[in-house]
Protein backbone atom coordinates (compact mmCIF):
# COMPACT_ATOMS: atom_id res chain seq x y z
CA UNK A 1 0.00 0.00 0.00
CA UNK A 2 1.24 3.49 -0.78
CA UNK A 3 1.98 5.50 2.35
CA UNK A 4 3.80 8.51 0.93
CA UNK A 5 1.99 9.56 -2.21
CA UNK A 6 4.36 12.46 -2.92
CA UNK A 7 7.28 10.06 -3.47
CA UNK A 8 5.43 6.81 -4.17
CA UNK A 9 6.76 5.06 -1.05
CA UNK A 10 5.02 1.89 0.09
CA UNK A 11 4.69 0.35 3.52
CA UNK A 12 6.89 -2.47 2.24
CA UNK A 13 9.71 -0.01 1.48
CA UNK A 14 9.41 1.49 4.96
CA UNK A 15 9.44 -1.95 6.56
CA UNK A 16 12.52 -2.86 4.51
CA UNK A 17 14.29 0.32 5.62
CA UNK A 18 13.66 -0.68 9.25
CA UNK A 19 14.92 -4.19 8.54
CA UNK A 20 18.04 -2.57 7.06
CA UNK A 21 18.66 -0.63 10.27
CA UNK A 22 16.54 2.54 10.21
CA UNK A 23 15.13 3.25 13.67
CA UNK A 24 14.18 6.95 13.63
CA UNK A 25 12.07 9.18 11.42
CA UNK A 26 15.28 10.89 10.34
CA UNK A 27 16.61 7.51 9.18
CA UNK A 28 13.40 6.77 7.28
CA UNK A 29 13.39 10.18 5.64
CA UNK A 30 17.03 9.77 4.60
CA UNK A 31 16.63 6.22 3.34
CA UNK A 32 13.22 6.40 1.63
CA UNK A 33 12.28 10.10 1.27
CA UNK A 34 8.95 9.27 2.92
CA UNK A 35 7.44 12.24 4.77
CA UNK A 36 9.93 14.74 3.31
CA UNK A 37 7.61 16.73 1.10
CA UNK A 38 4.12 17.56 2.42
CA UNK A 39 4.38 15.54 5.64
CA UNK A 40 0.79 14.29 5.61
CA UNK A 41 2.01 10.69 5.86
CA UNK A 42 4.26 11.28 8.89
CA UNK A 43 1.90 9.73 11.44
CA UNK A 44 1.36 6.63 9.31
CA UNK A 45 5.08 6.27 8.58
CA UNK A 46 5.88 6.56 12.29
CA UNK A 47 3.24 3.95 13.13
CA UNK A 48 4.72 1.49 10.63
CA UNK A 49 8.24 2.07 11.96
CA UNK A 50 7.06 1.67 15.54
CA UNK A 51 5.22 -1.54 14.62
CA UNK A 52 8.35 -3.01 13.04
CA UNK A 53 10.63 -1.97 15.90
CA UNK A 54 8.32 -3.54 18.50
CA UNK A 55 8.96 -6.87 16.80
CA UNK A 56 12.66 -6.56 17.65
CA UNK A 57 12.24 -4.76 20.98
CA UNK A 58 14.08 -1.71 19.60
CA UNK A 59 13.14 1.73 20.96
CA UNK A 60 11.61 4.24 18.57
CA UNK A 61 12.62 7.89 18.63
CA UNK A 62 10.34 10.14 16.64
CA UNK A 63 13.02 12.73 16.03
CA UNK A 64 12.86 14.32 12.61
Amino acid sequence: MYVCHCHGITDKAIRQAVADGASTMADIKRDTLASTQCGSCAMQVAAIVREELVKTDTPFYNAA
